[in-house]
């Protein structure tokens, strides 16, 4: 990409905006300075403001198919090459207040050798932790740098929620469908971001060294890891949601068969107390003081027996 004045990235209203100085630190855009592969600016907008959304219809910097796909609805990550330039979509785990984590954050990003322009609706941890290490000296010192420290950052917030996960030995009761609701969506989306890295680390392309191209084989092959762990773990809640069920099923069936064995010692008592309980005359013992206390000595010598019989034929 030719170079350009930074004037014309101004009033793009940018959550961040600065230059790389080549050093792995960062320094104001000048309006009067010029803007080269050397060093790279970077905006990162938040394509819900209105003076963002004015910025990235109007640009000339950006060719005409870009400017929706910047601010358009989520989509899964993918690599797409535009001429001098390469859109990029990815995910990040959603770290921000009152959010779950499998609520990821989508982040689009359009890179050249001399412009980076990343954009989002909602805060991405991954891009503040960049930030940071521009501006301690620590960051990238070119675009191509700079996409291998995003797919770092992305990569490392991703296999510490897996490990997480991982830890959870027996879920809390009522947790399990949320896990594995988790597992599916980190699967669903991870993978083609992984996919995306590996492609990046393949491709030729003029603002990426071979060094970053190998940096980023490996933060695809850690995610392709870390994505074995989730198949595991989609296989492990399966077990645990079918020992689970099981235990249920057993605590049931135990309850049913005491109730079963209780109404089994109690029918007995049940059909001679109903007998005993009719109107009529001639029931023994009905003239007798002792009646009532032989009556009961009968049922409990009666349920005793049961109580026996069960025992020697192994119901209880």
């Amino acid at each position: 990409m030719k170079p350009f004045e930074g004037k014309v990235l101004q009033d793009s209203e940018a959550v961040h905006a600065c230059q790389l100085d080549g050093k792995g630190g960062i320094k104001p855009i000048s309006a009067e300075g010029m803007v080269d592969s050397a060093n790279p600016c970077w905006l990162h907008l938040d394509y819900s403001l209105p003076g963002s959304a004015r910025w990235l219809n109007e640009t000339l910097l950006l060719p005409d198919g870009i400017r929706n796909l910047l601010a358009g609805e989520s989509a899964r990550p993918r690599v797409t090459r535009l001429g001098e330039g390469t859109l990029i979509n990815l995910r990040s785990i959603n770290l921000n207040a009152d959010s779950r984590p499998d609520q990821l954050v989508a982040v689009r990003v359009f890179i050249t050798d001399t412009l980076i322009i990343s954009t989002r609706r909602r805060k991405i941890a991954a891009i503040n932790d960049v930030l940071t290490d521009l501006q301690e000296g620590n960051g990238p010192t070119d675009s191509g740098s700079w996409l291998v420290f995003v797919a770092e950052a992305l990569t490392y917030q991703t296999s510490e929620f897996i490990d997480d996960l991982l830890e959870q030995k027996i879920p809390a009761r009522g947790t399990l469908a949320l896990i594995r609701k988790q597992l599916i969506v980190l699967r669903r989306y991870m993978t083609p971001q992984r996919d995306v890295f590996s492609r990046l680390s393949g491709e030729r392309l003029a603002w990426m060294g071979d060094d970053d191209r190998r940096r980023m084989q490996e933060i695809a092959e850690r995610l392709g890891r870390g994505l074995d762990d989730l198949d595991a773990s989609v296989a492990r809640t399966t077990v645990l949601a079918d020992e689970i069920t099981s235990q249920m099923t057993e605590a049931l069936n135990r309850r049913t068969y005491s109730m079963s064995v209780l109404a089994m010692i109690f029918l007995s008592t049940a059909f001679l107390t109903g007998l005993f309980g009719v109107n009529l005359g001639g029931i023994p013992g009905g003239g007798s003081s002792m009646g009532f206390i032989n009556f009961c000595v009968m049922l409990l010598v009666l349920v005793g027996g049961v109580d026996l019989w069960l025992k020697r034929s192994k119901w209880l």
